[in-house]
């Protein structure tokens, strides 16, 4: 396990020589996106205001615990990433359309987007380190720069500009050969898993979201969700 202090944007020298388990520390502009933000571009046809890959071409999975404390004027008191298994659907077109080399997120995505996707692209995916610490990431947030589309999007789905010194610790969860720490961890404990699942019947199963399920068999269903955004890297 090694630690880098790298400076963004990054290249894709500085991706390329990073592994599973290294320590990753940042410093330079990053941006901020979740579904919104991935369906406002990619589903909407709306171009971002700015070159990603020549500028900030770090992505964070994060709706900042932020405030607009004047017109135009903002700022972030702390900073966690959001589980990104619910964006692996969008992040591959984002990172090759953009030039991303970078995700930080939680929970990892699944495999085959590094093996398929950021082995070619140069792109890593850094995990936030455990939960209860997202002050402590926001003590790595020097500033805001801007946050767009906050008028369409809400603020805290909207796509945020940050200023960040030495933003972490992050771990590289999955690298640009194609391996995951994340995965890893899947194949190890669901042994485990299938053994606490035998036998259950098939309502627990589908409420706790363990086998997929249609949201018509919810007791209480929101209109809001999609199914096709339900996990599909759970331990089986």
């Amino acid at each position: 396990m090694q630690t880098y202090r790298l400076r963004v944007p990054l290249s894709e020298a500085d991706v390329r020589r990073l592994r599973i388990g290294d320590l990753v520390y940042l410093d330079g502009r990053i941006s901020t996106g979740r579904a919104l933000v991935y369906q406002h571009v990619l589903e909407h046809g709306h171009e971002p205001p700015l070159d990603f890959a020549a500028t900030c071409n770090v992505q964070m999975h994060s709706a900042p615990a932020g405030i607009e404390e004047a017109p135009g004027r903002y700022r972030i008191s702390s900073i966690q990433a959001t589980a990104s298994f619910r964006y692996w659907k969008w992040v591959p077109a984002f990172v090759e359309r953009y030039g991303i080399r970078a995700i930080i997120g939680k929970g990892g995505m699944d495999q085959r987007v590094y093996q398929e996707v950021f082995a070619r692209t140069g792109t890593v995916f850094l995990t936030t380190v455990g939960y209860g610490i997202a002050a402590l990431y926001g003590r790595g947030v020097k500033s805001v720069e801007a946050v767009h589309w906050q008028d369409v999007l809400g603020l805290p789905e909207a796509m945020w500009i940050i200023r960040v010194e030495n933003f972490g610790p992050f771990i590289v969860d999955g690298d640009t050969t194609g391996a995951s720490l994340a995965a890893g961890a899947i194949a190890a404990v669901n042994p485990n898993f299938a053994k606490a699942y035998a036998g259950l019947p098939q309502h627990i199963l589908k409420r706790i979201g363990e086998i997929t399920h249609s949201l018509e068999d919810e007791v209480i269903a929101d209109d809001r969700l999609r199914p096709e955004l339900l996990r599909p890297d759970k331990p089986k």
